[in-house]
């Protein structure tokens, strides 16, 4: 048999703690992210000879080169049966670190997710484009991969992903699930998504929309009749909108407007917030169907006007996120304190918290007293 890599046992301890991330730098003690919180694995730091020696019995010697040349290196890394890591090697001031992301081996459905029925109602579309933004670490990837495991259980279709590195791999069920890595299979997410459209999809996950080509390419292959699902680095739905529309020059601003308005079938943003009882997170959820009205405002570049039309359109499914939370407060799941942290209108959701819990004391920098707002 084999000799575990030294870094098993850090491995080990991270997934026995039910951690999410373990980070490495020189001069400090290996640390694990154990619900939201990073905790030292072990007493003794790492050493520049320890941890070059354990980061790079893991790469092969072109991933080796990619990281003394480039200074940054990200690849997806099994760790036997128990788990698949994405890794992110990088230099700071003390010298080589990494950071591993546990990607869960088992993809958990929407019903495990707890999803709302609408988010199935967005899996099942035929076409579009559907948005799922959020912070690093806020979940984006999970509930995707929960989107695609609904399509590949229901229904017979092609589902092509395009990722760097591919993050859940999905068994074929009843769906054809192809996995394309970026970097290993195409050269860019842009010429990925182009040759997609020669492919045959039904539904495409394209891993991040990171630059203007690869959004219109993606808006484009959601006005062909492909279901295009896709994450941005955003925190509300109609911050989403402004920075797919503000990444283009302004002379094809209004082209692209309309393209969004015609093509977008929803936003799901999210934020994971620690549950009350300290046991484990959250996903807090801002839903946006794109319905008819939505889609002028967009055409008008109205957006400023799109969180009241969410609150006004529950029976669509749409939430606000503040809406959201304060559901999650008022079943007791999270504490005043962790939403209001969160709450996009926390002017508002102060005042909504003090009459949802009396008894809480909302901190004046909440109530945008004089020298307290921010």
């Amino acid at each position: 048999m084999s000799t575990p890599p030294r870094i098993a046992a850090l491995f080990d301890k991270l997934l026995e703690n039910k951690g999410s991330d373990l980070h490495l730098s020189i001069g400090h003690p290996p640390l694990g992210r154990i619900r939201g919180q990073l905790t030292p694995l072990r007493e003794a730091l790492l050493t520049q000879q320890e941890l070059e020696a354990m980061l790079f019995e893991l790469t092969s010697p072109e991933q080796k080169r990619q990281i003394t040349e480039e200074l940054d290196l990200d690849f997806a890394y099994s760790f036997g049966t128990k788990a698949r890591f994405r890794a992110n090697y990088f230099y700071k001031t003390t010298g080589v670190a990494a950071v591993f992301r546990t990607i869960p081996s088992k993809v958990l459905s929407l019903t495990e997710l707890n999803a709302p029925e609408v988010v199935r109602k967005l899996a099942e579309r035929r076409s579009g484009l559907v948005l799922v933004t959020g912070p690093t670490g806020s979940g984006k990837s999970t509930t995707l991969a929960g989107m695609i495991h609904h399509i590949n259980h229901t229904r017979p279709a092609h589902i092509l992903t395009i990722e760097d590195p591919v993050e859940f791999v999905h068994e074929s069920a009843k769906s054809q699930v192809t996995h394309r890595e970026v970097g290993i299979h195409a050269s860019s997410f842009a010429t990925a998504i182009r040759s997609a459209g020669r492919e045959d999809p039904n539904v495409i996950l394209i891993g991040e929309l990171r630059t203007n080509e690869t959004m219109k390419l993606a808006l484009q292959l959601a006005s062909f009749g492909v279901l295009v699902m896709a994450t941005v680095h955003t925190n509300s739905a109609p911050a989403t909108i402004d920075r797919i529309i503000n990444s283009f020059p302004a002379e094809e601003q209004p082209q692209v407007r309309g393209m969004l308005a015609e093509g977008l079938a929803g936003i799901v943003a999210q934020q994971l917030i620690r549950t009350a009882d300290g046991k484990g997170r959250v996903a807090a959820l801002e839903i946006l169907i794109g319905t008819s009205a939505i889609a002028s405002m967009i055409r008008e570049g109205k957006v400023f006007q799109i969180a009241s039309k969410m609150q006004a359109s529950q029976n669509l499914g749409m939430q606000t996120l503040d809406m959201h939370l304060e559901k999650l407060v008022a079943a007791n799941t999270i504490t005043p304190e962790a939403a209001l942290e969160k709450a996009q209108d926390k002017e508002a959701f102060a005042k909504l918290l003090q009459r949802l819990k009396p008894e809480f004391e909302v901190p004046e920098s909440a109530l945008g007293e004089p020298g307290g707002s921010h």
